[in-house]
């Protein structure tokens, strides 16, 4: 059990280094290929390649940012768990938006699946609770 747990918290992170190295592979080996999420209103979505497209249109185009999670609350039953935690993600605006920012406190419930390759988020849950700045730093890569 505290393999599993350490494993699923493995995950866990792994999205939040994906998301600030801009690793879109890595999220390959966080995601099921079928996954489904709620980001929020606006938001759901119904597997790996959305969510991955839907977190490039946010930060592919932002400046630096850094997702912390904490407080874990990891339950495993058999190949099967469930997870939540704490999120807190600052993003820096770029080039002329340079001085802004927007910074939320959130929380993600997941689900989760034992596969082959390891433990895969199958859903994922967010609800943010605080928002501070603008939202307007989160941009896709501009075109040329």
């Amino acid at each position: 059990m505290d393999d599993d747990r350490a494993a699923i918290i493995e995950v866990l992170n792994r999205y939040a280094d994906a998301c600030d190295a801009r690793d879109w592979a890595l999220f390959e080996r966080v995601f099921t290929p079928d996954v489904t999420s709620d980001y929020g209103p606006g938001y759901t979505r119904a597997d790996r390649a959305a969510i991955i497209a839907s977190v490039q249109s946010h930060l592919g185009g932002c400046g630096p940012t850094q997702h912390l999670l904490g407080n874990y609350d990891v339950a495993v039953d058999g190949d099967r768990a469930t997870s939540r935690c704490r999120l807190r993600a600052y993003h820096c605006g770029t080039g002329n938006e340079a001085d802004l920012f927007y910074e939320c406190f959130a929380r993600y419930e997941d689900e989760l699946a034992r596969t082959a390759e390891g433990w895969r988020i199958t859903h994922r849950r967010m609800r943010v609770d605080f928002e501070l700045g603008t939202r307007a730093v989160l941009k896709p890569l501009p075109t040329s």
